[in-house]
């Protein structure tokens, strides 16, 4: 599958790249600076921009479209400080440009604060969205108003909701449901791993998955 990749070289991204492309999928990737990609540069082809860059994006998607049955957009955008807005401006983007290079997948990465209409939770846990709703200010709005773009598209879109994250090499153990697990969190190698299954396996369209580690 030809997939296009944002958010290539954060934390998430690099593990996410590596496991795509050992599983012999072709990617272009979206970068602001071609040179942290390393030796992976070699092996993918680059568009240099950035994720609200309607231009780029375009050049990005008319090459995960081309000469394939299936194309998709997977993302790993990390949340920005400087750009407390990102992934809503990103999301509009997208919406606008893929349909008309016909990539209609979309995969990518929420937060567990972030709450849609298919949930089933407790009080403990409602209270716990609340309180990273309000203690993330306006990063976690970012991400709320990003479901709502997706969510009002024709794309095929999935949110994947980790709760917190930790570094680590991946354990290979991790659960995945439509429903919050409680305390929980998932090594960004293990997050990666479960993103690449999404959209090899299109699973979860239209909707916005829990993932978590497994316990030992």
């Amino acid at each position: 599958m030809k997939i296009a990749i944002i958010g290539a070289t954060g934390r998430t991204g690099q593990p996410l790249v590596r496991r795509l492309l050992d599983d012999g999928h072709s990617l272009t990737v979206l970068v602001r600076d071609p040179a942290k990609l390393g030796a992976v540069a070699e092996q993918v082809k680059v568009v240099t921009g950035t994720s609200t860059d309607v231009v780029a994006l375009g050049e990005l998607l008319a090459d995960a479209g081309a000469d394939t049955e299936i194309g998709a957009v997977v993302s790993a955008l990390g949340p920005s400080a400087k750009e407390s807005d990102l992934h809503t401006r990103t999301a509009r983007a997208l919406v606008d440009v893929m349909p008309r290079h016909g990539v209609w997948r979309f995969v990518g990465i929420s937060g567990a604060g972030v709450d849609v209409p298919a949930d089933v939770k407790g009080l403990r846990d409602r209270a716990i969205s609340t309180l990273i709703q309000k203690v993330g200010g306006k990063l976690a709005n970012d991400k709320i108003d990003e479901y709502g773009v997706f969510a009002a598209s024709d794309l095929d879109w999935t949110l994947v909701r980790p709760p917190r994250l930790l570094n680590g090499d991946a354990t290979g153990k991790y659960q995945h449901d439509a429903h919050r697990p409680g305390r929980s969190t998932i090594r960004r190698a293990d997050l990666a791993s479960f993103v690449a299954d999404v959209a090899e396996q299109n699973l979860y369209i239209h909707q916005a998955p829990f993932v978590w580690n497994a316990p030992n």
